[in-house]
Formats: structure tokens, sequence, C-alpha cells
């Protein structure tokens, strides 16, 4: 065993316990600890022979045994538990030190911690770190911020135990102070509208064919064949198969339909709206999970609250199902192109650089939103690194051009029979905001100047205007005397 770990961990819960795992597993010396010693004793029972551990009981002593620069993984809560964590370190530290934050941190936090950190000499690189604690023990996605100098001495490492995909690690650098945590953050968001989007998928082909969750299971498996391919398709066609031992019924069945959510759907939709980006698929997702926890609200609509919708006639099953799997594909196309754009406008507004290419590349293995057409992204990606609009990409102009009629009938068809539908709805409204000439924005705009003066600029000539509404009716220009 080395003298001093190569790397260290501290919060041994399971997405920590799996990493230090991980990193033992590719031969670094890896130093562990946790607030409570009995965590740090348990990993070196039940796994100490997956490579060489260093436990310690103090903060101190786990410190002591790091080689220099020290390279200091903390995996605990997010907020105010890794503040704790950070003081207690920062004493013990030296200049040059590393410490990654492998939680889900917010990213301001992240940009704060960083600056801080900074002035003592201290490397804080935020790190998003996906794929559950199946790919924190046996390879993740993982996206590391900071100084780039930090990651000249980190990335080797990261990179080993990283997913690998074609050989090619499933890690980069993202960008300076908080961009690592914020592409994470935008990962989460995606995946929120990816899962909102399969769920609505369901239950179409549930309500409108009367399948079973073991057909439907059966349709998802073939899907996954195709260009819908993922980790996502690949679990929920394995979830709706799976059979309840204590009922026989099918699972999904007997689970209360409340999604809960951690708050990482939530803080991209609100950096969204400080963006001023329209990510409506990850919104409406994030909206879906609140209302199937408005308990009071729902338990006073059902059976109450009319519904006049018609009865499902599907004449023709297989071309139902091709449809909806058709709305599925460009609906996530729509909600992976709103995520970029996110990505894109934070890049600008904080000089981040971050390259969308990179991080498609880096999500196509071990995270969870995998999926075959990541591959395509880094394509489109790579024909113009500069794409405004990832829809106008040739590819997906014309993969998700052949799908708009079958979107088109299922949205409707759901908006018919009662089936809400907002991720593909939302989805679908998008894509044509997006291409539309014109848009009646120019209504609500000559609202805003009638009842608060607000201006508004002309189609036929350059400036910004206001009109006397209440007076003459003149129209005068900005600045004018």
């Amino acid at each position: 065993m080395s003298a001093r770990a190569q790397i260290g961990v501290t919060g041994l819960a399971v997405m920590g316990r799996n990493l230090a795992r991980n990193f033992a597993r590719h031969g670094y010396t890896t130093a562990v600890h946790n607030r409570s010693f009995a965590k740090t004793q348990s990993l070196i029972a039940d796994h100490g022979s997956d490579g060489d551990f260093i436990p310690s009981e103090s903060m101190a002593d786990f410190v002591a045994s790091l080689e220099r620069p020290r390279k200091v993984v903390v995996m605990v809560k997010a907020g105010a538990a890794t503040d704790a964590v950070i003081a207690e370190l920062v004493p013990l530290l030296e200049q040059g030190d590393i410490i990654i934050d492998a939680g889900n941190a917010h990213f301001p936090d992240t940009r704060r911690r960083e600056a801080e950190l900074k002035e003592k000499g201290l490397h804080y690189v935020g790190t998003g770190v996906s794929g559950g604690e199946e790919g924190a023990l046996n390879g993740p996605s993982i996206m590391p911020g900071g100084a780039p100098e930090s990651y000249e001495t980190l990335g080797p490492i990261l990179e080993d135990i990283s997913a690998k995909v074609d050989g090619v690690p499933c890690c980069t650098y993202v960008g300076p102070d908080g961009a690592g945590h914020f592409v994470k953050m935008v990962h989460n968001g995606i995946e929120y509208a990816d899962m909102q989007l399969i769920a609505e998928a369901y239950d179409l082909l549930k309500q409108g064919l009367g399948a079973s969750a073991q057909e439907i299971g059966e349709i998802f498996a073939e899907w996954n064949k195709g260009d819908l391919e993922s980790f996502l398709i690949e679990i929920t066609a394995d979830v709706l198969q799976h059979v309840d031992a204590e009922t026989g019924k099918a699972f999904v069945d007997v689970i209360l339909d409340r999604a809960e959510q951690k708050g990482t759907g939530r803080w991209t939709v609100q950096n969204a709206l400080d963006l001023g980006v329209p990510i409506t698929g990850i919104a409406e997702a994030t909206f879906a999970r609140a209302l199937s926890g408005s308990v009071p609200q729902r338990t006073a609509a059902v059976g109450v609250l009319p519904a006049d919708a018609g009865t499902w006639e599907i004449t023709d099953r297989d071309a139902f199902v091709e449809d909806v799997r058709r709305a599925l594909y460009s609906s996530k196309v729509v909600a992976y192109s709103q995520g970029f754009d996110q990505i894109a406008a934070a890049s600008q507004e904080f000089g981040w650089n971050i390259d969308r290419g990179a991080m498609a590349r880096i999500w196509r293995g071990g995270c969870i939103i995998r999926a075959r057409f990541l591959n395509r992204i880094t394509e489109a990606y790579e024909r113009d690194e500069n794409l405004p609009l990832l829809l106008a990409d040739p590819y997906f102009t014309q993969t998700v051009g052949e799908g708009v009629s079958s979107w088109r009938r299922v949205v409707s068809q759901a908006a018919l029979n009662g089936v809400p539908t907002p991720a593909f709805s939302s989805s679908l409204a998008y894509y044509d905001g997006v291409r539309a000439e014109r848009l009646p924005a120019a209504l609500i705009q000559a609202q805003r100047d009638f009842f608060g003066a607000h201006t508004y600029q002309r189609v036929d000539k350059p400036g910004v205007f206001h009109t006397e509404w209440t007076r003459d009716r003149s129209e005068s220009a900005e600045g004018d005397a």
C-alpha cells in the first residue's frame, strides 16, 4: 500500500461509498472518511478487497493521509452540509490543494465557494456526477468545472473512472467556476422532461389501446432497438413488465401516482426564466410532478369537473403505436434542444465557453439520459459549433419533420379524449412557435404600451415608440422632445 492516498472521499453514503470503490478498483489508493466512523468501517469490512483504502476517523487524519496536492472529493448533501465540510477542511489544507464537490450543488453556491477558496489559494471544483449509485461504482458521466489548471491534475483520474463509449471517456473539462454544476443541473432538467414524456407515452398507450403494462413494456422494449434507444426507455420496459410479488398485479399499478423531486428541475426552470430561455418541456415536466402531489386539488376535482371528452376509436393499433413513438422522439429532441439552448445562454452570460458538442459526447454513457441520438447531437455541434437551434440542424430538421403529422395526431387525440399530455403538447407548441414567421406577441407589446407606456418597435422603421392611448393617440419616438 502507498504511504499516501492519491485521492480521498469524505461522505460515504451510497454515492460517496461507490465513488470511493470506483477509485480503488482503478488502482488509486483512496483515503475514506465519514462523519460517522461506523460507515467508514463498514466500507472497509464489506469492500476492502476492491483496492487500497486508508480509513480515517478524524478529518485531520484523513487530510494528513493524502499526497500533495491533496484531492478531496466531498460527497455530502448540498447546501449547509457542504459548507460545513468545507469549513472543516480549509484549515487543514495548503495552497494548491483541490476540493472536488461531487454533490448536486446549486451552481450559484459553487461560484461563491470557488471565489472564496481561490482567495485562500485552494482549488474548488464543482463537479456534476450522473449515473446514480451504479454509475458511481461502474463508471459515471462526470462534468467538472473550476479552474483549468485544476483539471490538469484531476482530469486523468476522473477520466479513468468515468464511463467509456467507443473508448472515449464520458468526462471532460466543462468550464470555469460553476459551469460543471450548471451543466449537471440542465442534465437533470432534461431528465425530468424525458421521464415525463415517457410517462405520457405510456399513458396514451394504456388509455388509447387499453393495453396492459406488460404489453406496453414490450412496445418500449421494441422501441429501444431503434432511434429511441436509451437508458430511460430500457428501464421503462423493465419496470412495466415487472410484477408485484405481493399482489400479482403489474408493479406500476400498485405505485402511488405522486412523483417526487429533489429540486434540480425547479432550479433549471428558475434559471431559464432568469436567462430568458424557453424550456417549455422541462418546465411542464416539473409542474407535472407538482400537480401529481397536489392531493387536495386533485381530490376536489376527481369525479366533479366535467370531462366532456370523447372515447378512443383506434382502428389501426400499429399506426397509433407508431404515431406515439414518433411524437415521443420529436418531443425528446425539443427537450434536448431547449436544454442545450440554456447551456449556450449561460455560457455567454457567465463567460464559460462551454462546448455543447462535448457535453453531448460525455452524456452518451454512464448518465441517466444516455441515449443513441446524443451521437447525432454531437455531430450537429461539430458541423456548426455556433448552431443557434438544434432543430435547425439538417438531420433533426428532417427526422422531426417526418414525425410532425404523427405528433399533431397524438396531441389532438389526447386533448379530445381528456388525457393530459403537458410535455407532448408544450413541446409541439414550442416547435410551432419557433418556426412561426410572426407571433401574436405584437398584441401583447401593444397592450403593455397601452397600460404601462412600455413602448414598442415597428416592423416598418427603426426606433422605439409610444402611443398616447388616453389622449390623442399620437405616436412619438422615444427621445423626442
